[in-house]
């Protein structure tokens, strides 16, 4: 018994630790989080499904589809592969040189920044892998869609939102 409340102790030490490190570096906690829940849904829907299969959750409302997607958002730009690697190749090295000042400004535009990064990145691996993005969120009133492409998304409402509102408060505060 006596243990027990050491054992509590170091827990809520290590807990505590992890939750100082998350806040200090929460932008790479959020892009490794985003990245990593993207491949791992990936990789669930690969193993378990064939391209093609479709399983209605709530029928005719949402549908688990999966879909092998050569192209961009909404299937453009099909099968220019070596476009597509290119712009996120782009895209990445644009982000990491530009990263040190967005650290500065806004956090709604750090956020979005970081959210974008992720979801690219992992979409950028199944190109990479296979030359296709897996697919998987099916609406059925929209395109299909991955957990990579609602961080892109989000990240841009998070950037369009910092860019028209926050940016030009800070700017006003300043004068």
């Amino acid at each position: 018994m006596k243990s027990l409340p050491n054992f509590l102790k170091k827990f809520l030490s290590i807990v505590e630790l992890i939750f100082a490190i998350a806040y200090v570096h929460w932008d790479k906690v959020l892009f490794f989080g985003v990245v990593g829940l993207d491949q791992f849904t990936k990789a669930l829907v690969m193993k378990s499904m064939v391209p093609g299969e479709t399983i209605p959750l709530l029928k005719n409302i949402f549908h688990l589809t999966y879909v092998l997607n050569p192209g961009a958002a909404f299937g453009i730009l099909s099968n220019q592969r070596m476009f597509l690697l290119a712009t996120g190749a782009v895209l990445i090295v644009a982000t990491a040189y530009f990263y040190p000042l967005l650290k500065k400004s806004d956090g709604c535009l750090q956020l979005g920044a970081t959210m974008i990064l992720s979801g690219a990145v992992a979409n950028l691996i199944d190109r990479v892998q296979t030359g296709y993005v897996v697919d998987f969120f099916d609406f059925r009133i929209w395109p299909v869609f991955n957990v990579a492409d609602i961080a892109i998304v989000l990240g841009m409402g998070f950037m369009i939102y910092a860019i028209l509102f926050r940016l030009d408060e800070g700017l006003s505060k300043a004068e």
